[in-house]
């Protein structure tokens, strides 16, 4: 079950949800800047993040599933939300220069769908980042608090996750190394907690964040598979007559076939299979 929005407005108003949003804003503002004249979209419960770049983006739209319910609208500047279907995102596609995930891979019913609506809707070469939850952190284990809830996910799998669906993956890492504990002294804190974490236990933040870049076409024998956007009634094949052998002229008239049966005049019949090996 998704977590109502009145529960992540409730973590993002206390002093631990201020401090964790202060912590993945910085690394996305490290990551991205500050999007002058870009269109920023945030998909799930973005609020938290997208309030650093409504002063400089060209647009910045927040994308909330209806399954978690209204979401209060606080922001009296370039910020906008809107409650949308999560399977079909209500907009164009190439729309948006910037797109970032925030409480939406984890509880997806269908997260490569999810992710599929995020493609479309990045213009090409656009860039992502998906944020979840890390399953080797203590905050994958806090059912109290938001990153407690859903699918959490490992770097690698996100990394994966991301090259099989037509991206490119720049750049990985993980944030708010602080425990999940609303103590003001911890809260306080924080920063020094991310310094020590960073140095220390470098995979062990509460989130994984992975950057990646929109690609239109998949790397020969990549595991990528480009969209499918229209299905294509197959026909029937055409049976093909076989090739007259005993005749010259019918057989300079035919085209070239997969199996190609040739007689040479000094050396026995043999037959040579053209294009799947020689029999």
């Amino acid at each position: 079950m998704r977590q109502p929005a009145a529960t992540l407005e409730a973590f993002y108003h206390s002093r631990l949800g201020e401090a964790a949003a202060r912590l993945m804003g910085s690394r996305m503002l490290d990551l991205w800047g500050p999007c002058d004249s870009l269109r920023v979209l945030g998909i799930g419960f973005p609020g938290p993040l997208l309030k650093f770049w409504e002063n400089d983006a060209a647009a910045c739209v927040g994308a909330v599933p209806e399954e978690i319910g209204a979401v209060r609208h606080s922001s009296e500047k370039g910020q906008v939300l809107c409650s949308v279907p999560e399977h079909r995102l209500p907009f164009p596609e190439g729309l948006f220069d910037r797109v970032f995930l925030l409480h939406a891979l984890e509880e997806a019913d269908s997260p490569r769908q999810l992710l599929r609506e995020a493609w479309r809707v990045l213009a090409p070469e656009g860039r992502i980042v998906v944020a979840a939850t890390n399953r080797r952190s203590t905050w994958s284990l806090a059912d109290n608090k938001p990153f407690g809830h859903g699918r959490p996910w490992t770097r690698q799998q996100l990394v994966r996750f991301l090259n099989d669906s037509l991206f490119q993956v720049t750049a990985s890492t993980t944030a708010v190394h602080m425990p999940p504990l609303d103590w003001r002294l911890i809260t306080a804190a924080s920063k020094s907690w991310e310094r020590a974490g960073e140095l220390v236990l470098p995979g062990l933040g509460g989130v994984v964040l992975v950057e990646a870049v929109k690609r239109l076409y998949s790397k020969p024998g990549g595991s990528a598979a480009a969209p499918v956007t229209k299905a294509v009634k197959a026909s029937k094949p055409k049976p093909v007559m076989p090739r007259k052998l005993a005749d010259p002229d019918v057989a300079q008239a035919a085209e070239t076939t997969a199996i190609d049966v040739l007689i040479r005049p000094d050396r026995r019949r043999d037959n040579q299979v053209t294009g799947a090996g020689e029999t």
